[in-house]
Formats: C-alpha cells, sequence, structure tokens
C-alpha cells in the first residue's frame, strides 16, 4: 500500500504519539519557545505567604492544570506525579499551606481549604503568564489533602475535577477512642515542620468543627463535578471501608464519583507507577 508524503507522515506521527508513555518516558519534542519549566511561587493566603512551585507543561497552552495538595504533615509529597502529569501536558501547582513547611502563618486544618482557593485565584490571575486553562482546574489531594481537596471543591464552583487518595475523613476523627486520640495528639507534637501547632491544637479543632469536617456531607457542593476516589487496600491509616462510606454518601447525593481500590499502604509505597497511570488515566478520560 503507498501512501502520499502528507499521509504517511500523519500515520507514522499518530504512532508516535499512540506509544508515547508520559508514567515512564520524557518528551522527545520540545516547544522551543514555551518548553517544559518550573516556576517558583510565593503567593499570598489571608495576609500570609505560601510557598510554592509551578510545573508548565510543554507548548504554549493553555493547559488544564492540576492542584496538587499534601497531606498531614507533608511528608509524601507525591512529586513523581506531578512530573507524570506534567509531561502528559498538565500544568502542576504544589504549595505548602500557612503554617507547613516554611510557608507564613499559623499551621490549621481547618484553614487549608481557604489557602487552597487563595492559590487557585493567584493561579487564575496570572493565568495568560503561566499558560492556565481556568476551564480546566483540579484538585488532587493525598490524605488530609485529598480532604481539602474534596471540601474546597464543594465550594468552588471554579473546580471541576477532584481526586482524593486516600481522602482522610476528618469528621470521623472525633470519635475515635481514647487510645487513637492520644496516638494522633502524640504524633502531631513531634511535626515541627507545623509552625504553632501540636496534638491539643489539633485534637480542639477536630472536636469544634466536627460536624462541618465530615466528607460524607459535602454532596450538595459537589454537584455537577466529577468525583474520583482512590485507596490502598492495605491502607491502615484510611482503610477502604472508609472511602466505601464517603462514595456511598456521594451516589445518595446524585454526585457523578468514581472509586479505584489498588494495591498499596497509604502512601501507595509499593504500588506509585499503577498509582500514577490510575490518576492520569481517570483525569485525561474525564478533566483534560
Amino acid at each position: 500500500m503507498k501512501y502520499s508524503i502528507p499521509l504517511l507522515f500523519l500515520c507514522l506521527s499518530q504512532t508516535v504519539v499512540a506509544h508515547y508513555d508520559p508514567v515512564t518516558e520524557d518528551l522527545s519534542i520540545i516547544d522551543a519557545a514555551h518548553p517544559p519549566a518550573i516556576v517558583e511561587l510565593i503567593m499570598p493566603s489571608e495576609s500570609q505567604s505560601l510557598t510554592g512551585l509551578m510545573l508548565l507543561a510543554n507548548g504554549p497552552g493553555p493547559h488544564p492544570t492540576i492542584f496538587l495538595l499534601h497531606g498531614y504533615p507533608g511528608n509524601e509529597k507525591n512529586l513523581d506525579l506531578a512530573q507524570t502529569l506534567r509531561r502528559a501536558g498538565f500544568n502542576v501547582v504544589f504549595f505548602h499551606y500557612r503554617g507547613a513547611w516554611g510557608s507564613q502563618g499559623q499551621y490549621s486544618l481547618f484553614g487549608q481549604a481557604k489557602d487552597v482557593q487563595n492559590v487557585i485565584d493567584h493561579i487564575t490571575d496570572r493565568a495568560k503568564e503561566l499558560r492556565v486553562d481556568t476551564t480546566k482546574m483540579s484538585l488532587v489531594g493525598h490524605s488530609m489533602g485529598g480532604f481539602s481537596a474534596l471540601r474546597t471543591a464543594s465550594q468552588d464552583d471554579r473546580v471541576q475535577c477532584v481526586v482524593g487518595m486516600a481522602a482522610a475523613n476528618l469528621g470521623t476523627y472525633a470519635n475515635r477512642d481514647q487510645s487513637a486520640r492520644e496516638g494522633f495528639s502524640n504524633y502531631t507534637d513531634q511535626l515541627i515542620m507545623l509552625s504553632g501547632y501540636n496534638g491539643d491544637k489539633a485534637l480542639a479543632e477536630i472536636k469544634q468543627n466536627a460536624s462541618k469536617l465530615d466528607l460524607r456531607t459535602y454532596g450538595s457542593g459537589l454537584k455537577g463535578k466529577r468525583v474520583f476516589l482512590i485507596t490502598g487496600a492495605e491502607d491502615t491509616v484510611v482503610p477502604p471501608d472508609v472511602q466505601a462510606s464517603v462514595a456511598s454518601a456521594y451516589r445518595e447525593a446524585q454526585i457523578q464519583v468514581q472509586e479505584s481500590i489498588i494495591p498499596g499502604d497509604h502512601s501507595f509505597s509499593a504500588t506509585r507507577i499503577m498509582l500514577q497511570r490510575t490518576v492520569l488515566a481517570w483525569l485525561e478520560n474525564n478533566c483534560s
């Protein structure tokens, strides 16, 4: 079979694209005028400054943009996932909440959603400069970051898609037994990367806001949005049954929610590639 030169080029191009794997391969063609880049960010939130960065995708865009939210305290930052998403054509914004890892202010569990909204404000204001498609903005959060992603998405109409990876349901923490609460408090006392925070403050914050911290109550705010929940089968911090109860509540509220359970612990330590493939596939099918 013979091909014209244009048709042959098209077929070859499609073959190259079809076999490109952003999880394991670097980009083969770089836009010289708009290459992938890292932008260091200092962003305002409630009169304080947050530290962060943005991974700019290849090409002029505008690109769909992911806000990647870390957990508590944020030792696992999921930047391997961030790089994969950038290679796949998404911009990725990563930052530290007030009082965490050098960001100004005092840390607060309840205040994280406001920080996320303020970061979205900042990136939206710089959308042209940062090659952002403001109609395609998504939140991806891990553990406590998954909680903040779902909470923010329920309050902010600019967010169209949200992924909770082992998303913690803070609303259930107040009902844990005394031993579990003491363990959480003692762990928090060791977190020197969280400014002005300790175990007593954490427990008091959860107790005072318990009714507002239950992920299962966010259904009305998530209407019209796409939600993906993913957890590890061996996760003992946020077990699969926690995710199942949240997903069930969202279905009752007629939310478009999908869920997945893959092998792995709370940080998906042994299944990072599988995590990346699962999250990327869902985002590409629903949010790009």
